[in-house]
């Protein structure tokens, strides 16, 4: 028997967990900040518990869901915005990227009982002022339209529609496919030739379309090279078309009235734009860029020229800390905005979604949600431990219910109680306790650093012996 194929006798166990002690299988608590592009499930939003935020999302399901996207008079423009100045952290991006999935899921079709078909896009503002003009957030809005893979659905579900016309013997057959392998089929040329299914001939029947025919001559899905070669027009097409425009007017007029158009024309009949992080944009501003900027919000979602302010095609939330508003309250004003959706309105508006601060039943919730996910068995006595009761009030009054914080400080109370091999409940004791010595060892640092008998290395480097 060769080295290749001969094994040890020895086999390797998986070694315990750290945290089997406790009943888990890792620290269920997240250190980093919410990113929805994450594998690790404890920040991308994966995980969530939707009881938190019930009030908030029965309001926006109410006010901008349900009703129907043909009303001209309905919202289009929301703000989600903090109560209190607690800081960052509030749960607002969990909440919008769990709001875009569920909207997703069904496409608004199950929310809306078939009237309204929209899918929702997640949109976050670049930090340290690379996002300060609209032209800036309209790249940011196309990226995530292409990201989405909604252009792929737009395009797949055009082609299935020219199929049943032209080819009506294999929508049959397509009809039998699920979603994802339906989109995958129609977006392969090699499918289409197996078939033996005229592309060009299937691109002609678009101009069929009132909406796809008054796109202009050289959009994609109209460019002559896509039939002269008998291949389909790709969201890479689309992509570097939009590479290629001129940045400013051209670039809006493609997203808020040429995509729009595709989008009416693949049966879509609205879209929410979510855009985190608001503050980003204002926050390196002068007065006449946030004028400018409002101006153009107004434009492309309201009363511009633009199709998706014609149809009312595209709404907006805004997600707003409790002192942005103050920010951009005279853009606003002058552009009109503040009056039809103002920014801190006096009475309760439909149009405002107020982000309350956790409740102690909010605390547990979070956090036997964080700890169920990383159970290694089932715990039905108590769904908190480790963490008692009164320890988790003591970490949500310290961390001022900050959602952010008190995971963090579940995350670090839970390592010490690690440390200690008797331990098997931590409980307000232990964290009065984890605290003082913290506290005391960054007290500590801080006089030792600051000590003026301390060496300046620096010092006695540069000036000799």
């Amino acid at each position: 028997m060769n080295r290749l194929t001969k094994r040890p006798k020895a086999t390797l166990e998986k070694p315990e967990s750290r945290y089997s002690r406790f009943r888990l299988t890792e620290n269920p608590f997240p250190t980093e900040p919410v990113n929805k592009d994450s594998t690790d499930r404890r920040i991308n939003g994966e995980i969530y518990e939707p009881e938190i935020r019930t009030k908030e999302y029965d309001q926006i399901e109410e006010a901008f869901i349900k009703p129907p996207q043909s009303d001209l008079n309905r919202l289009r423009l929301g703000y989600i915005c903090d109560t209190s100045y607690i800081g960052r952290g509030n749960g607002k991006s969990a909440f919008l990227i769990n709001l875009m999935r569920r909207m997703n899921r069904e496409y608004c079709l199950d929310i809306s009982e078939d009237v309204n078909k929209c899918f929702a896009l997640y949109v976050s503002p670049e930090p340290g002022g690379r996002t300060k003009t609209f032209q800036n957030l309209v790249d940011l809005i196309m990226h995530s339209i292409v990201e989405s893979g909604i252009l792929e659905t737009c395009l797949a579900s055009l082609r299935f529609k020219a199929i049943e016309s032209l080819y009506p013997e294999m929508s049959q057959e397509l009809s039998e496919r699920d979603d994802a392998e339906l989109i995958e089929l129609l977006s392969s040329d090699q499918w289409f030739a197996q078939k033996d299914i005229n592309v060009a001939r299937i691109q002609r029947h678009f101009e069929e379309n009132d909406f796809l025919r008054n796109l202009p001559s050289d959009f994609p899905l109209r460019s002559p090279y896509a039939t002269l070669f008998n291949r389909l027009t790709t969201v890479d097409n689309l992509s570097d078309h939009y590479r290629n425009l001129r940045k400013g007017r051209d670039r809006i007029d493609f997203v808020f009235s040429h995509l729009v158009r595709l989008f009416l024309a693949a049966g879509f009949n609205g879209a929410y734009l979510l855009v985190d992080d608001f503050e980003r944009i204002p926050d390196f501003q002068s007065e006449r860029q946030k004028r400018d900027f409002a101006i153009e919000l107004r434009s492309c979602l309201l009363d511009g020229s633009y199709q998706s302010a014609m149809y009312g095609f595209f709404t907006m939330f805004l997600v707003l800390h409790a002192g942005v508003p103050r920010l951009v309250e005279n853009a606003w004003v002058s552009s009109g905005l503040e009056y039809r959706y103002p920014l801190a309105p006096k009475t309760e508006a439909r149009h405002f979604i107020a982000f309350e601060r956790l409740t102690e039943e909010h605390v547990y919730l979070l956090v036997k949600k964080y700890l169920a996910a990383y159970r290694s068995d089932e715990n039905g006595d108590n769904a908190l431990l480790p963490f008692a009761k009164d320890a988790l009030d003591l970490i949500a009054e310290m961390s001022e219910k900050n959602a952010a914080k008190i995971l963090r400080a579940c995350w670090e109370f839970l390592e010490k109680a690690v440390l200690d091999d008797q331990r098997t409940i931590i409980d307000k004791e232990f964290v009065e306790a984890a605290k003082r010595v913290t506290t005391h060892e960054e007290e500590r640092g801080s006089r030792v650093i600051d000590s003026p008998e301390a060496t300046d290395l620096y010092r006695k480097a540069t000036e000799g012996p």
